[in-house]
Order: C-alpha cells, then sequence, then structure tokens
C-alpha cells in the first residue's frame, strides 16, 4: 500500500519478562532520518487521544483524616476528545479538541503537529495502531513520520501518563455543564500543560527512545 510505502513501520520485540519494547529504535530512527529525513535533524513525538465527557472520572483528593469528602458525580454523556502530541525532549505539544476520532480528525492533528515541529527537521511520531492512525486515506505532512507502536502496549507511549497527568490535575471531580464547558476545559488543561515544558519532560522522557 502507498501508506506503507511512504510511513516505515518500526519491528517490535518482546523483552526477557514478555514486555513489549522497539527493537533497535535507535539504528531504525538513523535509517529514518537518513532515508526520510534526508539527514536533516529528527524530534521524537508521540501522539494518542482521550475522550473527555459529561460523565467523568472520580480521581483520589487531599482530605483531613477521618473524613469522606463527597465528589460531583454526572451520568450525562456529551463528551469531546482532546487530539494530544507531545516531543518530549524539547517540552512542547501540539493539540487539538474535537468533536470525534476520524480519520478527518487525525489528518487535522497531523497538520497541527507539522506546524509545530521546528523548521528544518524532521519529525517521527510515535502511535498506536488505532483505524484512523494507519487509514490509507491519512495525509500526512512531508516532515513527519509515523511509526507505530505494537499493539496492546500503551506503556510505551507516554501520552497515556499525560492523561493521567491532566485527569488527576485539571479534569477530574467536576462537572460540565455543557459541550461549550467541556471544550473550554479540555482546551485550558491542554494549554496548561504546553505552559510547563518541564512537565511535559519528566513525564514524557524515555530511556529507549531517547538515548
Amino acid at each position: 500500500a502507498p501508506w506503507l510505502r511512504d510511513n516505515p513501520v518500526l519491528p517490535c520485540s518482546t523483552g526477557e519478562h514478555g514486555r513489549s519494547m522497539p527493537l533497535d529504535f535507535p539504528t531504525r530512527l538513523e535509517e529514518i532520518a537518513k532515508d526520510k529525513a534526508d539527514g536533516r535533524p529528527v524530534e521524537i513525538w508521540f501522539a494518542d487521544e482521550a475522550r473527555i465527557g459529561q460523565k467523568n472520572k472520580i480521581t483520589r483528593r487531599w482530605a483531613k483524616r477521618g473524613t469522606r469528602p463527597s465528589a460531583p458525580r454526572d451520568l450525562r454523556t456529551a463528551s469531546a476528545y482532546i487530539f494530544g502530541a507531545i516531543c518530549p525532549a524539547q517540552g512542547k505539544g501540539a493539540g487539538l479538541v474535537l468533536p470525534r476520532c476520524t480519520t478527518e480528525a487525525m489528518t487535522l492533528h497531523l497538520a497541527e503537529i507539522s506546524q509545530a515541529v521546528a523548521a528544518g527537521v524532521h519529525a517521527v511520531l510515535l502511535l498506536d495502531q488505532a483505524g484512523w492512525h494507519v487509514s490509507t486515506r491519512l495525509k500526512v505532512p512531508s516532515n513527519i513520520t509515523l511509526v507505530p507502536l505494537p499493539a496492546k502496549a500503551p506503556e510505551l507511549n507516554p501520552v497515556e501518563n499525560i492523561w493521567q497527568f491532566m485527569r488527576e490535575n485539571w479534569i477530574s471531580n467536576r462537572i460540565f455543564t455543557s459541550d461549550t464547558d467541556i471544550l473550554d476545559h479540555c482546551c485550558a488543561a491542554w494549554n496548561k500543560l504546553t505552559d510547563q515544558p518541564w512537565t511535559i519532560m519528566s513525564i514524557g522522557l524515555r530511556e529507549w527512545a531517547h538515548q
């Protein structure tokens, strides 16, 4: 398929304890830098999506010993998706808040990431194998190469930890009164994150990807 020709996939192997890990990632990164980036510097990015909605999560909270603090709970189902990508080594991110996960939405997110990549630099974007990530209809900017992570290995994607951090600090334990309220909180939470490059570095850096 044309998409597979133009966007090399990264082979992976299972470690000695059964944990799925990328196979020889530094070597493959050099190959991509040579073949796709024409020798230009390379930024390593990770991307994922999170559903944020009225049926919200309840997280731990500080309270006086012996008390049982209450937390709001909403059973309505309005929601939106944060499309988020981070470049841990540079402490930067690129995100959009969109109504659903589709190939068209992912194309918009790739365009947003493309603008965040430094001038004269090529991006290697690691992401899972969701249908909208591997669709042949996906329009991938010329300064990005997609690298699918192995199936059922969310631990390899630090954006999963970004979602956990955002939920625990800025999104959970609240009632969203409307679609606009959801959008406003999602945008505010993502902007808070990108205003803290040190947080992106702390959460996102991985030894196997940033040696």
